[in-house]
């Protein structure tokens, strides 16, 4: 039997690969930026549309990878020009509060110097503050699942990551 010319049709039971690909289920894709200062505290953004603080970053676009997801929303939300450090977390999450299950990046986003945080313009409209916080500060003010994931990324930051995580704890 020969592969080569082989054609799809409803007899054959193969599907044409755009049906093939319709049938994909569909993932979210996130990419947030961990960035520190000299005390090892993370910086957290408050987003003006919902109730939690988060990790500069945001949702990746369509044609879009996650590296490029996190360099322009970090431009977006804090004015800084940053380079996308290492890869230190992917987080596959479970679908929760009516959004479908997903995959987070989060990449190295480095030490930020007095100058650097003196540099930071917020994005109006969308950021209505920024600071940084211990992790025992941050938990009070993120979900419990960016907790994990942020205490996972410092480690990651420490002992050479990446990290494979669910619901932002390491597995294997």
């Amino acid at each position: 039997m020969s592969l080569v010319g082989a054609s799809s049709s409803p007899e054959s039971g193969v599907l044409p690969v755009e049906q093939y690909v319709a049938r994909l289920d569909k993932k979210r894709m996130a990419a947030g930026m961990l960035i520190r200062d000299d005390r090892r505290r993370v910086l957290l953004v408050e987003p003006s549309y919902k109730p939690n603080w988060e990790i500069p970053g945001g949702a990746v676009e369509k044609d879009e990878s996650p590296w490029a997801t996190v360099k322009r929303e970090v431009a977006e939300e804090l004015g800084l020009d940053l380079p996308v450090g290492r890869l230190l977390v992917v987080d596959y999450v479970r679908p929760q509060d009516s959004r479908p299950e997903g995959v987070i990046f989060v990449f190295d986003g480095g030490v930020l110097t007095e100058t650097d945080v003196a540099k930071m313009v917020l994005a109006e409209g969308e950021i209505e503050s920024a600071g940084f916080y211990s992790l025992d500060q941050a938990e009070t003010r993120v979900k419990p699942l960016l907790a994990d994931r942020l205490t996972t990324a410092l480690l990651a930051v420490e002992h050479g990551g990446p990290v494979l995580c669910e619901q932002g704890r390491p597995v294997g």
